[in-house]
């Protein structure tokens, strides 16, 4: 019998109709394993996964494979965006055992979840082979099976955790600048070769780095690190793996160009790119900067938005069975939209030469049009016939973490282009999320359809949304944000912690796995460890709490170690060390809601490109938030205090002389 049928994660609902006996991850699979006395295959993927759905079509729903399944195995399937977790303890297991991991992962288990055997996709051939050979080794071999998972589980334990320094200095930032530059690519843009991933974290970390203030002049590293941001901006928003019709990014691109992207598109990836190019909008003015950081937004508002006012997780590679066919394009559809002479026009403005097999290719954009009135109505025109194509399927679960993430990036790109209405949607979201998501001090990872989840928040989700909602305090003043923050922080301090100035990715009362996670790098987001020292570094600015303060020391002394040799996988516990080296600089704006000096002051203050910078906003007389504590108008007009470690200077009133202090 198949039990997804009352799941909340589309991807388990994926898996409803399959032939598979399906439990979903608890303690009914692993009761019904001891049972039957078999082991349990654990199928973790999520919905937007290309090869996830292939091995669905071929194994999941093929009537001999599973029968194979249900025979000798307990089936398991996990919606990893939905239980990051267990996702995090097998996915450990698969890397240490195979040298790689992936999704869909693979793991043959015992009763107990001890991982003995694990994998990624595999071909039917090759699974039902693979299928028939652990059921032997079990029933044959029994004490040789639970041996080694037994001893992939001592030696997981063994490995846990990174060993931590102090508090990164500027000496050790500027390291991982050149740690950077190492593998950077200067012709293409990014780090490496193929694939190539939109390194969000680590282009924060380069700007905060290029905006630092220094004693003397910014000397070369500055420069460089400049540089290899801007590179890598702009190779991402020209090339194939931005879609320059609708906005917003893939996953990532196969190739080393950016040109062939893996299409499907994640609510985390375009969060943390949108705040990026917003971010290198407000340190350059670049056009192209505003260009995309505006079209990504809207692209959020259109295509993830939904209807509770909360941000779906992903839009799905494939539609019509194809993966990329609702974004590519051949030579012959421009001509059929746009008629010949535009079309012809089109076909060399998009590089269209057939990138794939059948003729088509993804759009690029390597240049300008010298024509942007015709550019504009070509886009239109072709925007409009997409529309007319079957749509990529969307997860429409609402992750607190991705979330947080959308909230900050909507807030900040909102406020500094004057758009209202990104703010606002930041507001929607993060008030869904107060209502659905937050009991007390504790927070659910999902929702579903104005329906809250089961799964217990992580420690991503903590932080990432106290970043979220201390932005979006930052922006509107609004302070129960920032009341709700401290609460979400309490817990992080409370509950993840795991004495020794770092974090587990678990709280202390959640689920008990065969390993508790704690992995303080980064992947594709934040880590959660680098994502809660940020957060309680600004809570910190804030408050001038000695205790977040130091918390978010101890847990940046891991970055230390990083800087190095990897420090590409410390992009965001490298972006808070720089704000923390440089302060991080403090401005609280006092004065009159809506009184137009006030919103000249604050609007100055949010266009600062002083790395971590944290914003008070409030009226004469406010002191729920400490930083604002004291405060008050200067001869009866708004005024600007300029601190650092709650140590400020003299008052200003004029948006010129607080960019003078914000600069000095």
């Amino acid at each position: 019998m198949n039990r997804l049928k009352d799941a909340t994660s589309p991807y388990l609902l994926q898996h409803a109709d399959n032939p598979v006996d399906w439990f979903a991850w608890g303690e009914e699979a692993f009761a019904e394993a001891r049972r039957r006395d078999v082991p349990l295959l654990i199928s973790v993927g999520y919905s937007a996964c290309h090869w996830c759905h292939v091995m669905a079509h071929e194994s999941f729903e093929d009537g001999g494979t599973a029968a194979l399944m249900n025979e000798r195995f307990v089936n398991v399937k996990v919606d990893r965006e939905e239980r990051p977790d267990v996702d995090a303890v097998y996915m450990a297991a698969t890397q240490a055992m195979t040298g790689q991991g992936g999704w869909p992962m693979t793991v043959f288990a015992t009763p107990q979840g001890h991982p003995f055997y694990t994998g990624t996709y595999f071909p039917r051939a090759q699974f039902q082979r693979l299928l028939t050979g652990v059921s032997n080794a079990w029933n044959g071999d029994r004490e040789a099976v639970l041996e080694q998972g037994s001893k992939i589980v001592e030696a997981l334990n063994e490995q846990a955790g990174l060993p931590s320094g102090p508090l990164p200095a500027q000496d050790t930032l500027a390291r991982a600048v050149h740690t950077l530059n190492g593998s950077f690519d200067p012709v293409r843009g990014g780090f490496g070769g193929a694939p190539k991933f939109p390194p969000s974290m680590v282009l924060e970390f380069l700007l905060r780095y290029g905006a630092a203030p220094r004693a003397e002049e910014p000397g070369a590293d500055a420069a460089t690190a400049m540089t290899m941001a801007a590179r890598t901006l702009e190779a991402m928003a020209r090339g194939g793996i931005y879609d320059q019709l609708g906005g917003g990014f893939a996953r990532y691109s196969v190739d080393a160009d950016w040109v062939v992207p893996h299409f499907e598109k994640m609510l985390y990836d375009n969060a943390l790119l949108l705040r990026v190019y917003t971010h290198w909008w407000r340190a350059t003015g670049s056009a192209l900067a505003r260009r995309v950081a505006l079209e990504t937004a809207s692209f959020l508002l259109a295509e993830l938005r939904t209807p509770e006012g909360g941000f779906a997780s992903a839009l799905d590679a494939d539609s019509e069975g194809v993966e990329g066919r609702f974004y590519a394009w051949t030579p012959e559809e421009l001509h059929e939209v746009l008629g010949e002479e535009d079309g012809a026009w089109a076909v060399d403005l998009f590089e269209v030469t057939g990138t794939f097999e059948h003729g088509a290719s993804v759009l690029q954009l390597l240049s300008d049009p010298e024509d942007p009135e015709r550019f504009a109505r070509v886009r239109a025109a072709l925007l409009a016939a997409r529309a007319h194509r079957v749509r990529p399927g969307r997860d429409d679960k609402v992750v607190a973490a991705w979330n947080g993430l959308a909230i900050a990036a909507l807030a900040e790109t909102g406020a500094l282009f004057d758009r209202p209405d990104l703010v606002e949607a930041a507001g929607a979201a993060a008030t869904l999320l107060e209502e659905l998501h937050m009991d007390g001090d504790r927070l659910l990872r999902t929702s579903r359809d104005g329906r809250a989840g089961t799964n217990a928040g992580v420690l991503e989700d903590y932080a990432d949304l106290a970043e979220g909602l201390l932005t979006l305090y930052g922006v509107t003043g609004q302070v129960r944000w920032f009341h709700r923050a401290g609460a979400l922080l309490e817990s992080v301090l409370d509950r993840f912690a795991d004495g020794s100035g770092g974090f587990f990715d678990t709280a202390d009362d959640s689920e008990r796995l065969f390993q508790r996670p704690r992995d303080p790098t980064d992947n594709a987001t934040p880590s959660g460890q680098f994502a809660a020292a940020g957060a309680l570094l600004s809570y910190a600015a804030l408050t001038g709490s000695a205790r977040h303060r130091e918390a978010a020391e101890a847990a940046l002394g891991t970055v230390t170690v990083l800087a190095d040799k990897h420090a590409r996988f410390a992009g965001w516990g490298l972006a808070v060390a720089q704000a923390a080296v440089s302060g991080p600089i403090e401005a609280a704006i006092v004065g009159p809601a809506g009184d137009p000096a006030t919103s000249a002051l604050h609007r100055t203050a949010l266009l600062s490109s002083a790395p971590g910078l944290v914003v008070a906003l409030g009226e004469p007389g406010s002191a729920e938030v400490p930083l604002l504590s004291g405060r008050g108008l200067v001869d009866g007009v708004p005024a600007a205090y300029v601190c650092r470690g709650f140590a400020c200077r003299m008052p200003v009133t004029t948006p010129e002389a607080l960019r003078a202090e914000l600069t000095s």
